[in-house]
């Protein structure tokens, strides 16, 4: 099986080089395009056998999956690019969230799924969201989340839910490392501690403890409830938290929600130009 890359930024190139360490695709299974050719033969380069392929349509021709790693304004030409070479059993997988799966439907004559990577992929871990539109069966799914298990853990959602849940997933890991960063900075201000001892321990706490949420089986609130003795410092520092933090996270959320409803406006809007020009 052949699969295909348009698109070799910081998300494309994460897919393209763990699918490879993980055993999930071999380089010779893959061929790659770029808006700027040189980035993606500069990936050729490094994985002898990976294909770079100067055009889009190039990379999807001969290939069963092709994964879309493009940015929200970047989709209209690259589907006007594919629109003539795509075929009815062909599966394209966007990775972006604000293009919507009936968008690429309308577009496209062949198989649409979005999926939603996260940096944790790199490692092999965390998870991958997947949204599949009408035309994708069970054996396709089974074919997609089985490349992505190698990777992740693929988790079916409902578009619907793909911001919320792009939050929890896919920028989690940079809200809870921006957390991390400022709790070494002030253990570091506050007593003098090596700023790299301070990162080594409390990276090994992070990981730890995300692994007593998930093999552990324990939630948030076991985990306070466990470490927190009545009375003691760190039910003291949780109250202090609690009173500093309250409604931040909703902030947060409402802060992604509106930047995904305006992207959501842009690529609509890109759609619908070219379908009010060709009339």
């Amino acid at each position: 099986m052949n699969v295909g890359f348009i698109g070799t930024g910081t998300m494309g190139s994460l897919l393209i080089e763990a699918f490879i360490a993980s055993g999930a695709l071999s380089p010779a299974q893959i061929v790659i395009s770029n808006r700027t050719f040189a980035k993606a033969q500069a990936l050729a380069d490094r994985y002898s056998g990976i294909r770079a392929e100067k055009t889009n349509a190039a990379v999807a021709c001969g290939c069963e999956i092709v994964f879309l790693c493009i940015k929200p304004h970047e989709f209209k030409k690259a589907v006007d690019d594919l629109k003539a070479i795509v075929h009815p059993r062909q599966i394209i997988v966007s990775i972006t969230s604000p293009v919507l799966i009936a968008q690429l439907e309308d577009e496209l004559n062949c198989k649409i799924a979005k999926v939603i990577p996260s940096i944790t992929n790199q490692v092999s871990s965390g998870a991958t969201l997947c949204i599949y539109g009408e035309r994708m069966d069970e054996t396709d799914k089974a074919k997609l989340e089985g490349i992505l298990a190698h990777i992740s853990e693929p988790l079916r959602i409902q578009e619907s839910h793909t911001r919320i849940v792009s939050d929890l997933s896919s920028c989690g890991p940079a809200f809870f490392t921006f957390l991390l960063e400022q709790f070494i900075e002030a253990a570091t201000e506050e007593t003098g501690i090596a700023r790299e001892e301070a990162r080594k321990v409390a990276s090994a706490m992070l990981l730890g403890t995300g692994l007593l949420l998930t093999e552990g089986g324990l939630t948030p609130a076991d985990v306070q409830e466990r470490v927190a003795v009545p009375g003691g410092i760190t039910a003291q520092a949780l109250e202090y938290l609690k009173g500093e933090t309250g409604g931040m996270f909703n902030q947060l959320i409402r802060t992604t929600h509106n930047k995904y409803r305006d992207d959501l406006v842009k690529v609509s809007a890109s759609f619908m130009s070219e379908e009010v020009n060709g009339q």
